[in-house]
């Protein structure tokens, strides 16, 4: 008789890690390389495409987001502390850019990361935070203890990007801004507080 093993939910079966928020897990939706956006879909938990990349700007580190926390009430909480425009979170997991010397070629993975710091999103009045981390171990980037301590270029793409990824030119005023980038503290934070809103919205 064959036996089939079920795949743990990305986002539900899956847990954050026991060292969380310093040393965690993270689930990897796309890589440098792809040239379509993929995205969980919330319901199977498998990737899915979400659209592809219609303009020259691709993420420039691996990125998904870390299983089990949530942006609701918490989190737009904390954002409204310093930006008055929040309304509410976006409703998804709590989203993580992974720093990385070696190529990874392929998403739907999991690696373990430590958060350096973050950048703070409004995308049309909604918290959307993307923590920054490092992968454990990595030959380059493990020294870095705070967001501080990576090149100024390499945040430049960060912010360039996620000012970017959702512009179409000629649609208006840009959808996203950056209110804040900190450091690693305050990524702490934002990641015990939208593991406590998953545990509010979900168990």
């Amino acid at each position: 008789m064959r036996v089939f093993h079920e795949v743990a939910h990305p986002w539900h079966g899956i847990h954050p890690g026991e060292q969380a928020p310093e040393l965690l897990t993270a689930y990897i939706e796309i890589v440098p390389l792809d040239t379509v956006k993929f995205e969980l879909d919330k319901t199977t938990g498998h990737l899915i495409i979400d659209r592809p990349q219609q303009y020259s700007s691709l993420c420039p580190t691996p990125y998904g987001f870390i299983p089990r926390t949530y942006c609701g009430d918490g989190i737009a909480a904390l954002a409204r502390a310093k930006n008055k425009k929040i309304e509410k979170g976006d409703g998804d997991p709590l989203d993580i850019c992974v720093l990385a010397e070696a190529t990874i070629t392929r998403s739907d993975i999991l690696l373990r990361a430590r958060p350096i710091g973050g950048l703070r999103l409004i995308d049309r009045g909604e918290a959307d935070d993307k923590i920054i981390a490092v992968m454990r171990g990595d030959a380059l980037f493990d020294a870095c203890t705070d967001i501080k301590h990576i090149p100024e270029t390499l945040l430049d793409r960060l912010r360039h990007y996620f000012l970017t990824y959702k512009q179409i030119p000629g649609a208006g005023p840009r959808a996203v801004e950056i209110a804040e980038i900190y450091g690693v503290e305050t990524a702490h934070e934002v990641i015990r507080v939208a593991m406590n809103d998953y545990r509010v919205s979900y168990t």
